[in-house]
């Protein structure tokens, strides 16, 4: 982590916990009045009330509303939830590594981690987990929940597998050593027209700059492109999204800064010693990129790095500073206000205790027509900002505007397939369609140009997902079906890919028919190609 970063970092956190450090002398004068007057009434409670009372969860629960009176952001957590939402942003776990799917009530390995503790030990995609230690687990109605509960644990506990495989008679038994296992937040990367570098990030975790690093080292070309793809995105670590920033953009431009009441401005500039700082550049958002992910985008765009491609971006630019609790839970608690190098507030506008109106404005952006029509987003003057470099038109008031607007194509949708989709029917029927034939499939198709070239979503595969659908209560709308389902074989496609080939062909089928990505394309083809190209 650059020093700067830590610098960023340890300043917030200074800030935050001085009061808490006992600097009584910087506290409002109605601070202690307010704290004694909590306190009393607890007190009154736990002495006095008619029946016993569960402290902590009544704390919990006042605690949860007294923050939701701040901005939409602030949070109270409690201390079993830290670690579940923590965990995917560290960037590991610890466990036996298999990435798995229940089907038919069965648990199924549908891939092990690369280097991890099953693959270590010979476990094997399409094996069947019937038995964890002594317990039998097959046909109990698991849960994803109940999976992590049976097999991930500390590093250096073993586990107990009993596993049926096709093809091999009665149980294998297998001891796995946990261990800490990665959790990538790069989801796919790979080469397109040759020198174009795609990059699929869905989170901002503590490694997924070394992840983006292994990406350009592995590419085994020179890059003359890169589409970096963060729709989605809904944000992670202030210092990840300001390394990631940085391989992009030269020395001294401005990546972010932050203001807020108590704290003075800091920000954060490139070094200049990035991986990719000249060259074509896109970024790829939607309604559902945010926060960090905003930061990027707004970085690259103010400073002409690039091109960002698709619709506007949620709008969350608060900075949240995580206050570790004694009991371990915790407080994340807005400190400040991210601004874009121009000046610009990604904040959406919000009223103070309000959230649910403040989700429901965003909601309603689709129908005004916003994910159809720019033209349907109007900006006053006062929100004209101007880039750095070439004085181009951006956009402040929440979020950010790209470049290149893509509306959402809505053709192909249907309440048939939204239903299948919702219920989860889609990928529960391609796990087991892969499960019954992956030992076939996988000898067929070595390489992802050989599966795109040779596999198709037959008739009769899709009459199985009906069937399925129709044993769920789902009743057939042919007219439904018949406009859905190039976008639902399309899926089917991607999601067998995932399974059989590897993980980052999910992306290499759907982006074939994504309208973003082929703009995406089309728009790195021309700054190519142009002499003015934001470069």
């Amino acid at each position: 982590m650059k020093l700067k970063t830590i610098l960023l970092r340890a300043a917030l956190i200074s800030l935050i916990l001085l009061p808490a450090a006992g600097c009584a002398a910087q506290q409002k004068s109605g601070l202690s009045e307010a704290a004694g007057k909590y306190s009393q009434i607890l007190f009154y409670i736990d002495r006095l009330y008619m029946e016993d009372v569960d402290l902590d969860a009544l704390v919990d629960r006042a605690v949860t509303a007294m923050v939701g009176e701040l901005d939409p952001h602030s949070a109270y957590i409690s201390a079993e939830d830290v670690r579940a939402m923590n965990e995917p942003l560290q960037g590991e776990f610890e466990g036996i590594g298999i990435e798995f799917a229940v089907i038919r009530d069965t648990l199924t390995v549908q891939a092990t981690v690369a280097g991890g503790p099953s693959e270590r030990v010979g476990l094997l995609a399409g094996d069947k987990i019937v038995r964890v230690d002594t317990s039998d687990i097959a046909g109990i109605g698991l849960s994803n929940e109940d999976v992590y509960g049976y097999l991930r644990g500390p590093k250096g506990t073993k586990v107990g597998l009993g596993v049926l495989r096709k093809g091999v008679s009665g149980i294998l038994d297998f001891t796995v050593v946990r261990d800490k296992i990665p959790i990538n937040s790069l989801d796919a990367a790979y080469i397109v027209d040759g020198d174009v570098l795609y990059l699929k990030l869905s989170r901002f975790a503590i490694k997924s700059g070394e992840e983006i690093a292994e990406a350009f080292r592995s590419a085994g070309t020179e890059i003359h492109g890169v589409i970096l793809d963060l729709r989605s995105n809904t944000g992670g670590y202030l210092p990840t999204a300001i390394d990631i920033a940085d391989e992009f953009l030269e020395a001294g431009d401005l990546i972010v800064y932050t203001e807020g009441r108590a704290m003075p401005r800091l920000q954060e500039s490139a070094m200049g010693d990035g991986l990719y700082c000249e060259g074509p550049l896109v970024v790829m958002i939607d309604e559902n990129s945010a926060s960090a992910s905003e930061i990027v985008a707004g970085a690259i765009q103010d400073q002409d790095r690039g091109i960002i491609v698709g619709r506007r971006s949620f709008g969350k630019g608060l900075v949240q500073q995580a206050i570790p609790l004694e009991d371990g839970s915790e407080l994340r608690l807005t400190v400040a206000r991210y601004h874009t190098p121009s000046g610009r507030v990604i904040q959406s506008p919000y009223e103070a205790g309000h959230a649910d109106e403040y989700y429901r404005n965003f909601y309603e952006r689709y129908v005004r027509g916003e994910s159809f029509s720019r033209d349907s987003i109007q900006f006053p003057d006062s929100l004209k900002f101007r880039t750095l470099k070439l004085g181009r038109t951006v956009y402040g008031g929440g979020g950010i505007m790209p470049d290149v607007f893509v509306p959402q194509d809505t053709a192909s949708y249907s309440d048939y397939y939204a239903s299948l989709l919702r219920q989860g029917l889609v990928i529960e029927y391609v796990n087991g369609l892969c499960d019954r034939n992956r030992s076939e499939w996988t000898m067929k198709y070595r390489s992802f140009e050989r599966f795109d070239r040779s596999f198709s979503v037959t008739d009769d595969m899709v009459d199985g997902l009906v069937a399925l659908a129709s044993e769920r209560g789902i009743e057939l709308k042919e007219d439904e079906l018949e406009r859905s389902r190039e976008d639902l074989c399309l899926y089917m496609k991607a999601l067998v890919a995932s399974s059989i080939v590897s993980r980052d062909c999910f992306y290499r089928v759907m982006n074939s028919q994504s309208p973003e990505f082929q703009a995406a394309l089309e728009a790195l083809r021309e700054a190519s190609l142009s002499r003015n190209a934001l470069l």
